[in-house]
């Protein structure tokens, strides 16, 4: 159709559905015009004329302009009119405003209609300051916000703002199914993509305190990371200072690239390399996840650092028996460099401060003691006990189990075994390059279903000094993989009861709420991949400088936290108190933070035992099978 053939009524047509089109407020605008229009004409009919109701006196224009106007508003004014012609100026009026009311009344409901649409979208922009910001939705979004919610008590109006691929209101509906007391913190939920720069400028990036970045679900997670990074970083609205951005990253490859794009602005958590150093850790020494635990959550005693004018010249073990309710594990030196367990006669020089687990950051005081009372008379100079060779099943696979065989490889002696019962492919080829990379273990492998019991039973359980059971998280989704793990977990349990061998099992589970399920076992030793990598990335959103301590801590290298028989450093049976083992560690170079009673290795509402730093001043016998758990580095 040319342009000459198009009708009237067409462009009329035309005109309305763009008027449609423009929204509530160009209607609105519309419909004031015409019942601006209809009144002033009507005004003006009734003024020219002069018509009125029967002995009516005759109305000036504004008088008429009323009138009608009241009419147009409420059409059961017209009821009582008199004189035909008023009447019928009237009726046209009151007409005109039917259409023009219901008009409107439509276009008002449709309009709010449409903005609780825009509203559960999420598309609305944030207008906080100071707020934590989570980029992604996992599962573990449900433990760092518990988490922060801890961290956040003492703080004034805390905010947490969440930019999801989800629904906005099905977001906000999980996160108070999850966690329903939100204490003093808001939530904020918006919907969007977190590597495009117009849906993260909805959640105000540039005035957040600290952001974290989730990894998604996904075959390669470790791409959308750093896109929302650079998304964050090289946005050209994006504010002059540094961003505190704390990430997950699956692939150590990646890892130089995310750091090279974000440098001095990203704090990075390698999820798979920290999961496989503490299983790796924690399968030699029962009790030291519940300590790992402990340290990276909130709800406890966590790490801090403190500046302490008074320890200038002073020496670390002045600095250890300085205080009565921290456990003092390092040196923050005046250059940022963080040192854990440093030499006894390392001195302190101006700047630097103290490395301290303690309950709050205001709980770290010295406690004005010139000299802390010791029994030197109980204090042993036991030898540690000589490594001998280790043999550990692994029972599961994914791909952490290569990483945890190469970290375990670090602490076993020459001559010990790794068994590998799994099924699922590629295995095998994975094991054989292994044997090649490991230097103090011998690797076998046995294909099988690590759920059934006939298969556990010939496996010989009792000669194993150590059971890593690894969830198939590669291969099934999480619940079935938790599923198999807790069968497992139970008929081991069973196993144990029945023969009466007291194994060391550390088992993986992805989701917390199996970990509860779990429990009924007496498991003392549990790593939870999500849980313990959302409790790293909330203490890193708080405070950055704590990845040098864990970095360290969690590190082969150099000191990490040791769980060594009591009787190592005091008497069995005789009552000390935490200075004396604390004097005892520091003459083997080691610092105490805490110890295991044996008594409750298996009372999960007593942490298994586990306590970190215990007030120093209070008295504790201990028997031959106590822990003390010291920074050391062997």
């Amino acid at each position: 159709m040319s342009e000459h053939n198009i009708s009237f009524g067409t462009r009329l047509r035309y005109k309305f559905d763009n008027l449609m089109a423009k929204g509530p407020i160009a209607l609105i605008g519309w419909l004031g015009i015409l019942s601006l229009v209809l009144v002033v004409t009507a005004a003006l009919i009734l003024t020219i004329t002069g018509l009125t109701q029967d002995d009516g006196e005759t109305m000036n224009f504004v008088e008429a302009a009323w009138k009608s106007l009241m009419r147009t508003l409420d059409p059961g004014t017209m009821g009582g009119d008199t004189g035909w012609g008023f009447r019928v100026i009237m009726l046209g009026v009151t007409l005109g405003g039917i259409f023009i009311v219901s008009t409107l009344i439509g276009v008002l409901a449709s309009g709010i209609s449409n903005k609780l649409d825009e509203l559960r979208k999420g598309h609305s922009f944030v207008v906080e300051k100071d707020h934590t910001l989570i980029l992604g939705w996992s599962e573990k979004i449900f433990p760092i916000i518990s988490e922060l919610l801890i961290a956040n008590e003492n703080q004034r109006n805390p905010v947490i703002v969440i930019l999801g691929h989800k629904d906005k209101v099905e977001m906000e509906d999980e996160v108070k199914l999850r966690i329903p007391d939100m204490k003093n913190t808001r939530i904020i939920c918006r919907s969007g993509s977190t590597i495009d720069m117009n849906d993260l400028e909805i959640v105000n990036p540039h005035d957040s305190r600290s952001i974290i970045i989730l990894s998604p679900e996904g075959s390669d997670p470790d791409i959308s990371v750093i896109k929302t990074i650079l998304a964050l970083t090289n946005n050209p609205n994006r504010r002059k200072e540094p961003y505190h951005i704390v990430a997950e990253i699956s692939d150590n490859h990646n890892k130089g690239v995310a750091e090279m794009i974000a440098s001095g602005e990203v704090t990075l958590v390698h999820t798979e390399d920290l999961i496989s150093r503490v299983i790796a850790q924690s399968c030699r020494q029962s009790g030291l996840s519940v300590v790992y635990t402990e340290l990276l959550d909130f709800d406890g005693d966590e790490i801090y650092f403190q500046s302490e004018p008074a320890l200038k010249g002073k020496s670390f073990k002045d600095a250890v028996m300085s205080y009565e309710d921290s456990a003092i594990i390092g040196i923050k030196k005046s250059d940022g460099v963080a040192v854990i367990n440093p030499p006894m006669d390392t001195v302190f020089n101006s700047g630097d401060k103290v490395i301290a687990i303690s309950k709050d950051d205001d709980t770290i005081n010295l406690n004005g003691r010139s000299t802390p009372e010791l029994d030197p008379g109980a204090i042993t100079s036991g030898k540690p006990v000589t490594a001998d060779v280790e043999h550990t099943l692994i029972l599961g696979w994914n791909s952490k189990a290569c990483s945890i065989a190469k970290e375990l490889d670090n602490y076993l002696s020459s001559g010990s075994t790794l068994k590998i019962v799994a099924e699922g492919e590629g295995i095998e080829n994975k094991t054989a390059q292994l044997k090649g990379e490991l230097r103090n273990q011998t690797i076998e492998l046995l294909t099988g279903n690590i759920s059934d019991r006939a298969l556990l039973d010939s496996l010989g359980l009792e000669k194993f000094n150590h059971i890593i059971l690894l969830c198939y998280s590669d291969s099934m989704p999480e619940q079935e993989a938790d599923s198999k793990s807790l069968i497992t977990l139970l008929h081991l349990r069973n196993i144990e009861e029945k023969t009466g061998h007291d194994f060391t099992i550390v088992s993986e589970m992805m989701d917390i709420r199996n970990k509860e399920l779990a429990e009924v076992t007496e498991a003392d030793d549990f790593i939870i991949s999500n849980k313990l990598i959302s409790l790293m990335l909330s203490q890193l959103s708080e405070n950055k400088d704590l990845k040098a301590v864990f970095d360290d801590l969690f590190d082969a290298d150099g000191s990490e936290i040791y769980v060594k028989p009591v009787t190592e450093y005091v008497k069995a049976g005789v009552p000390v108190n935490f200075y004396t083992l604390c004097e005892s560690a520091a003459r083997k170079g080691e610092t105490a933070i805490g110890y295991r009673l044996n008594e409750y290795s298996h009372n999960v509402n007593k942490a298994y035992g586990v306590v970190v730093n215990p007030k120093k001043s209070e008295k504790v016998t201990f028997t031959d099978k106590d822990k003390l758990i010291v920074l050391a580095e062997d």
